[in-house]
């Protein structure tokens, strides 16, 4: 299914207090090929394989791309998994609701990459996106930056 995403990410200068309260996924995501960007996902119990389009660039911004994702069978993504190029990406994402139907994916990483935190939020437009204010609890604007990709953090 292809899918159109939007979305902006910032390190945490303060992670929220009662995180138990929202919704958490466990994540587990192997990358098979980083340009372009090929991986395999296990949320809770589902999995998936995606395959990520380049990056459309506004100005100094790296917030769209397409998405392909196609659901595997665990048999299929254990597999895939061990084919993978660098280390095994596990965290949990803590999804929380905030104004006008956005949701924030808090990610807190597991070691190797942990101390890492961060948080995306996805968009309906581009246009909703560069008008967004981030909470007070957000750092730096890494949407831009290579350092903060998935993909990148798998070969650390």
């Amino acid at each position: 299914m292809e899918n159109r995403e939007i979305e902006r990410k910032w390190l945490v200068k303060q992670i929220p207090e009662n995180l138990e309260k929202y919704k958490c996924l466990l994540i587990e995501q192997a990358y098979l090929a980083s340009s372009p960007t090929v991986r395999v996902r296990k949320e809770n119990d589902d999995y998936y394989l995606t395959y990520k389009g380049a990056r459309q660039w506004e100005g100094n911004s790296d917030i769209s791309h397409t998405e392909y994702n196609l659901p595997l069978d665990k048999k299929s993504y254990e597999h895939l998994r061990e084919k993978r190029d660098g280390n095994l990406i596990s965290k949990k994402r803590y999804v929380i609701p905030i104004e006008n139907g956005l949701n924030i994916e808090l990610d807190v990483f597991d070691p190797p990459i942990a101390p890492l935190v961060v948080a995306e939020v996805e968009f309906e437009s581009e246009e909703e996106a560069r008008a967004f204010i981030a909470p007070d609890w957000f750092g730096e604007d890494v949407s831009a930056d290579y350092k903060y990709k998935n993909s990148y953090l798998a070969t650390m």
